[in-house]
């Protein structure tokens, strides 16, 4: 059964506008970051300290139907916000996948594990290799795997 809080909007403009209209339909539009073409997913999460839904969405990188969640914010500095909502609650958390909805659990992966899934992300998006070049953090890595 999908997550079901209060939901509130990002403070960002772009990403209420893009998890509105993916969301409106099933992806068809807004399912592709900016002008890339590279398709995207919604996270839906509750936040660690209001306990409010929140929708965020991020690179889709999808193997054997778990998902890889990269908390890059774009080699910044710091860790996204939703990275601590995915520590704080990490078995509240459903993923939009086009016309899916899948509830999951996550985990955040190191060692061998971590080593494959970055690839893979790497793949479906190249810009993660800048990112973590770009910042002294070791960006975090987590595997959504569908509840049963």
């Amino acid at each position: 059964m999908p997550l079901k809080a209060e939901y509130e909007p990002s403070s960002a403009a772009w990403v209420r506008e893009q998890v509105d209209l993916y969301e409106r339909t099933n992806g068809r539009e807004g399912g592709t970051l900016a002008d890339t073409g590279l398709p995207v997913i919604i996270v839906w999460t509750l936040g660690a300290k209001t306990g409010k839904l929140r929708k965020t969405p991020l690179m889709r990188v999808e193997h054997a139907g778990e998902y890889a969640l990269v908390a890059s914010k774009g080699g910044a500095p710091e860790h996204p916000f939703w990275y601590y909502n995915l520590v704080a609650h990490p078995d509240q958390v459903t993923i939009h996948d086009r016309d899916l909805l899948i509830d999951v659990v996550v985990r955040q992966v190191e060692g061998e594990e971590r080593r494959q899934w970055w690839e893979r992300a790497v793949e479906a998006f190249p810009p993660y290799a800048e990112y973590q070049i770009k910042t002294d953090r070791r960006i975090p890595l987590f595997v959504a795997s569908p509840l049963p």
